[in-house]
């Protein structure tokens, strides 16, 4: 069952863009956000799931492809994270939230210049939680919280975590807001595994298994479905930002030239 923390309204017409999770995949997403102006094409609504909610806000309220290309070549993973041992969690995400606040502000998504909603999932109960009102930066830290790594988000009573556990490219939210036309990006369509080095790869390669099938978007359910080539890229590696945001930039081209 899913539960929608959503207002009434929904678009009657427009472009609704859809932004996979990923982890350090997702500087693709800025790329294709280029492309995407490139070809004068506007969204009138955004989703995003993980670091697909991080890029997506940002680009919502108005920061330009370059100034997020900017904040994601100057990230590392320490400057996500921050050592929080609990019962819960190894790490606090509590460190994304205050990214965005400091360059966007304590915005509300009632504020986005694009409407904006964006997935987690609540690890009490096992339920999609769509999230577009309130406290922006709250709600991408629980849509980017890593279960494990990370201590679960509480938002109104609600214990949550990634949303990519749910809905990995949140296509369906589009639909919720009835966009005319919608484009999905999926940074996880050509997933490659590798010997782990630690925990953390032992985890991740874990999640990855057991829910890359959430990833992959049937291109019969979008007007335009983007994969960018990344399988030799580390979702934990944040060394190769600008050539994944290179690859992202070109698939979209690419994609939308035979669109």
């Amino acid at each position: 069952m899913d539960h929608k923390i959503m207002n009434n309204s929904k678009g009657s017409d427009g472009i609704g863009l859809a932004l996979g999770s990923g982890a350090a995949l997702g500087a693709a997403h800025i790329g294709v956000l280029k492309a995407l102006e490139e070809h004068n094409i506007k969204p009138s609504f955004i989703t995003g799931t993980s670091i697909g909610a991080l890029v997506g806000a940002l680009y919502a309220f108005g920061k330009s492809v370059e100034e997020i290309e900017e904040i994601a070549i100057g990230l590392d993973w320490l400057d996500i994270s921050d050592i929080r041992l609990s019962k819960m969690g190894l790490l606090s995400n509590n460190e994304i939230g205050e990214l965005l606040n400091e360059h966007l502000g304590e915005v509300t998504f009632e504020e986005a210049n694009i409407k904006l909603a964006v997935v987690a999932t609540d690890i009490a109960n096992g339920e999609k939680v769509i999230l577009d009102k309130g406290r922006v930066s709250e709600a991408v830290e629980a849509s980017t919280c890593i279960p494990v790594i990370f201590e679960p988000i509480e938002i109104d009573g609600r214990m949550l975590v990634d949303g990519g556990l749910l809905e990995s490219v949140p296509v369906s939210v589009l639909k919720d807001f009835g966009a005319a036309k919608t484009i999905a990006v999926d940074v996880k369509a050509f997933r490659k595994y590798k010997r782990p080095d630690d925990i953390f790869d032992v985890l991740n390669n874990s999640l990855e298994i057991a829910l890359i099938h959430l990833a992959h978007v049937r291109i019969e359910d979008v007007d335009l479905l983007i994969q960018p080539k990344l399988g030799d890229y580390s979702r934990m590696d944040t060394n190769h930002t600008r050539e994944m945001i290179d690859l992202g930039y070109e698939a979209a081209v690419e994609a939308l030239d035979d669109f």
